[in-house]
């Protein structure tokens, strides 16, 4: 494994050291990056067919760290039955049923080499179930914030999982104001003596600390060595916080800076919104550097709904570097996509997935993309985690609301009496 030299500031490039735990850039609060000692990197240890069936295949380019690890990454790549040139990135497959596995992994795991304890992040949902999950396997303690109608399995996860759990009457935002407060608090508690360091939370949000971007990078790697090390022509993201996203990009110039990748353009980066929540996409189209905050944010794609994602800027530097796009659509046609993968390809896809394969239809529709073009579509969770907010979606009940007709006894062979 490589040594870290640094942390990185995204925005204003400042160097950070990373023997103790950091947050954001000091001087302009930007997301930091990890950046390593890459002459210390063996370009001959690119991952050979076989070996570790996880994202800590790619040891290499991670941090040189004991992993708690169960069982995240190396997820399928399944190519559609209709278009011969789509691949969908299955991320349902990871522990806790979604990509966030991959982050909250590394960021735990980064934790415990620290010697946090205690853990803290505001969650449109996954990344909730995801954080309980790894602090459970880990011994840390979780501290979790999350819309108070989020999809009912991330609620259920937090609890069962043993974190603690916080509904709030808001936004993912209101949920990321009320962590930075806590933890504010409890600094000035600890500045007095009335703390000690150790019951301090330690803030894990979206691009807030270093390392979910590593693990997230992981989906970078797989794609381009499932595709035989070569880049396909364009990338779907589905786009809330947009890490996923930030972390390939990384990827893919770490994978330049060793030759592990075959020459060639990066692909296209689409990044993909829901109408009722698309500050990145209305950004885009107004030719702005960064985002505003999306106000009255609503769509049934939890993941999506997050009204000003941390890292907007490197969203938007990213997709017009790589010549793509940010694509909006409605929780509609979302839908329609949901259940035409569900009912063509045996897919149930999350909201979040569908709103990716609608863009996908979208810009083949419009000329932006050809069918012959190879492309990667990422369903970033289970579908089946979202049972409720799909089911009202399609206006489905529950059988055991509906009233079954009363059943008049005739006695005898076939019916009881």
């Amino acid at each position: 494994m490589p040594p870290i030299s640094s942390l990185e500031c995204s925005r204003c490039h400042k160097l950070v050291s990373a023997d103790t735990p950091q947050t954001v850039c000091p001087s302009c609060a930007g997301s930091l990056y990890v950046r390593y000692d890459m002459t210390r990197v063996d370009p001959a240890s690119r991952p050979a067919e076989g070996g570790i069936q996880s994202m800590w295949r790619y040891s290499a380019v991670l941090p040189d760290v004991e992993p708690i690890t169960l069982g995240e990454g190396c997820t399928p790549m399944l190519r559609s039955r209709r278009y011969s040139n789509l691949y969908l990135k299955e991320e349902a497959t990871n522990p806790t049923g979604s990509f966030k596995a991959r982050g909250m992994s590394m960021a735990v795991s980064m934790a415990k080499h620290y010697g946090l304890k205690k853990l803290a992040a505001p969650s449109a949902g996954n990344a909730a179930g995801a954080l309980a999950a790894y602090a459970a396997a880990g011994g840390i303690e979780a501290h979790i914030f999350m819309p108070h109608d989020v999809p009912m399995a991330n609620y259920l996860e937090g609890v069962a999982y043993g974190a603690h759990v916080t509904l709030v009457d808001g936004l993912i935002s209101d949920c990321a104001r009320m962590v930075a407060e806590h933890i504010k608090e409890q600094r000035v508690e600890q500045a007095v003596g009335r703390l000690t360091p150790e019951d301090v939370w330690f803030d894990v949000s979206t691009l807030k600390e270093p390392f979910r971007v590593e693990g997230k990078k992981t989906m970078g790697y797989e794609l381009v060595e499932q595709l035989g090390w070569e880049y396909p022509d364009a990338v779907f993201y589905p786009t809330g916080g947009g890490v996923g996203l930030i972390g390939m990009w990384k990827a893919f110039e770490e994978m330049e800076t060793l030759g592990w990748v075959r020459p060639g353009k990066r692909p296209k980066m689409i990044a993909v919104q829901a109408s009722g929540c698309a500050p990145v996409a209305r950004a885009y189209e107004a030719g702005e550097l960064a985002s505003r905050f999306f106000e009255n944010a609503a769509t049934f794609a939890a993941g999506l709904r997050v009204p000003k994602p941390y890292g907007d800027y490197l969203i938007l530097e990213i997709v017009r570097e790589s010549g793509g796009t940010v694509l909006e659509l409605s929780d509609e046609t979302i839908l329609k996509s949901l259940l035409d993968w569900s009912r063509n390809e045996g897919l149930l896809l999350s909201p979040e997935g569908a709103a990716a394969t609608a863009a996908y239809d979208h810009l083949i529709a419009t000329g932006f993309l050809a069918p012959s073009d190879r492309v990667v579509i990422f369903n970033t969770g289970a579908g089946l985690k979202y049972v409720d907010m799909i089911a009202k979606a399609i206006g489905l009940k529950h059988p055991a609301e509906k009233k079954l007709p009363e059943r008049s006894p005739v006695g005898g062979i076939i019916t009881p009496v």
